[in-house]
């Protein structure tokens, strides 16, 4: 017996490992395409679950949906996704994970002189507050507090 070439929303879900309302999301942010039978129920041509898989990794690794639609826009509609299809795609993102790699190893890096208070204006915070810059507004939560009438700020 032949495979299907159309399918249901939820033989898409379940081959897909997806929820039915993420495709439904993905759609609406024009990941994904479907089209709609005479009864007025979505068809999903087979190429959408290799669109779907790439989705799933990309977002695993960090890939940020715009990002994504961006690339699948580069893509044939209609055509299942190739192993140079991918290659392109992962190659273009490689420059944006390195990028956040390097920023989360500053940042886990940072993290052994912070105490955990959540002030961040303690002197010697490299990751909000160098120099301890915020000291000359005042002790606490700086970033969280609202200028009071009597500081002269907006509220005033």
């Amino acid at each position: 017996m032949a495979p299907a070439t159309e399918l249901t929303v939820g033989q898409m879900a379940m081959r897909s490992g997806v929820a039915v309302s993420a495709l439904h999301f993905y759609e609406a942010r024009g990941l994904i395409r479907s089209h709609r039978t005479s009864g007025n129920q979505r068809r999903y041509g087979r190429d959408v679950l290799r669109r779907v898989a790439i989705i799933k990794v990309a977002q695993e690794v960090g890939i940020s949906l715009a990002e994504i639609g961006e690339a699948l826009e580069s893509l044939p509609e209609g055509r299942t996704p190739t192993r140079e299809d991918w290659n392109l795609l992962s190659t273009a993102w490689r420059d944006s994970l390195d990028q956040k790699i390097s920023q989360l190893k500053k940042l886990r890096d940072g993290l052994t002189d912070c105490i955990g208070c959540g002030c961040m204006s303690i002197n010697k915070c490299p990751l909000r507050n160098k120099g301890d810059r915020l000291a000359r507004e005042g002790t606490g939560a700086r970033r969280l507090v609202l200028p009071s009438p009597r500081s002269g700020g907006e509220g005033a």
